[in-house]
């Protein structure tokens, strides 16, 4: 596989050091790292990992989460590579659809790491939380789809994160919340505003009240998943993304960016925004393709152009 020149400039505008790209049999591999050396060579791996797919499912990236000892907890390493790596990402040409999953068996995220939370002053604290809410506003900006793989716990921030994601699969082993509440605090990286956006505010407040914890079938019963599957939601994940892979990819981005603008204005803005996202389509040759496709009674090939 070769690297673009895109990529390689992305690389080199990231603001923390980074491994260099592994390339493997089935995929490609970013290791984000928040020392200015590097890993040691016995450093175990990284807490945050970029996977891209390779074959038929290039276009895919998997963002891993890998801090098992902590339960994936929201620690300052685990965010400062999860930002570098939500950096790779926006600027990579080559991503259509991202995968954001763990790596650690029977959880996605367990929140803020509560251990390193206490050894932080008020002012550090206000600080670390802006940050959460400033990484989850980046990725829910994305202009391409995400698809968060929840199996295990994903409570407090792990759900924020989960929210901060286009769609969202729940697995047999999923357990989603916001229990805050029970820390006296509330949920202070997005959680009291997007859980309402997508549930609907009676819903969330129950939830946010009461600290209580949701199971698969419920979850998507109330809308807070879109799929509650048996087993893991990595095999429903990626058939979503494989699907996406087959749209025009320019028409994709600005779908996205007409539904998330649209949603959070008036019927009438909205309806001029979606104007203005479909304009930016019309001279695009993938538009062109995909009609000479419908005519030909063939699948189109699209370029993103």
């Amino acid at each position: 596989m070769v690297v673009s020149l895109a990529t390689r400039n992305a690389l080199r505008a990231l603001p923390r050091p980074i491994r260099p790209i592994i390339f493997s049999r089935n995929s490609v591999f970013l290791r984000c790292y928040s020392s200015s050396s590097g890993p040691a060579p016995d450093e175990p791996p990284a807490e945050c990992s970029h996977e891209r797919l390779t074959g038929a499912d290039a276009g895919i990236s998997i963002l891993h989460f890998n801090r098992p000892r902590a339960k994936n907890a929201l620690g300052r390493n685990f965010m400062t590579q999860f930002g570098a790596a939500l950096h790779e990402l926006r600027f990579d040409e080559n991503v259509r659809c991202v995968i954001v999953k763990s790596a650690v068996p029977g959880v996605f995220c367990a929140g803020a790491d509560l251990k390193e939370r206490a050894t932080m002053t008020p002012p550090e604290v206000a600080a670390f939380v802006y940050g959460l809410r400033t990484s989850f506003g980046n990725l829910e900006s994305l202009p391409i789809p995400t698809i968060s793989v929840l199996d295990g716990a994903a409570l407090g921030g792990g759900l924020e994160v989960a929210l901060a994601t286009d769609i969202r699969i729940a697995g047999t082993s999923a357990k989603l919340g916001l229990p805050e509440t029970r820390l006296a605090i509330i949920p202070g990286a997005g959680g009291t505003q997007r859980l309402p956006r997508l549930i609907g505010a009676s819903r969330a407040k129950e939830l946010v009240f009461t600290a209580r914890v949701v199971l698969p079938e419920e979850a998507e019963r109330i809308g807070l998943v879109n799929y509650a599957v048996e087993g893991s939601g990595y095999d429903k994940a990626l058939e979503i993304a494989r699907s996406i892979l087959k749209k025009g990819p320019v028409a994709v981005r600005a779908a996205k960016l007409a539904i998330d603008r649209g949603t959070q204005v008036d019927q009438a803005s909205g309806l001029a925004f979606e104007q203005t996202c479909y304009a930016q389509v019309i001279p695009t040759e993938d538009r062109l393709e995909g009609l000479r496709a419908f005519r030909g009674k063939r699948d189109p090939i699209y370029t993103g152009r």
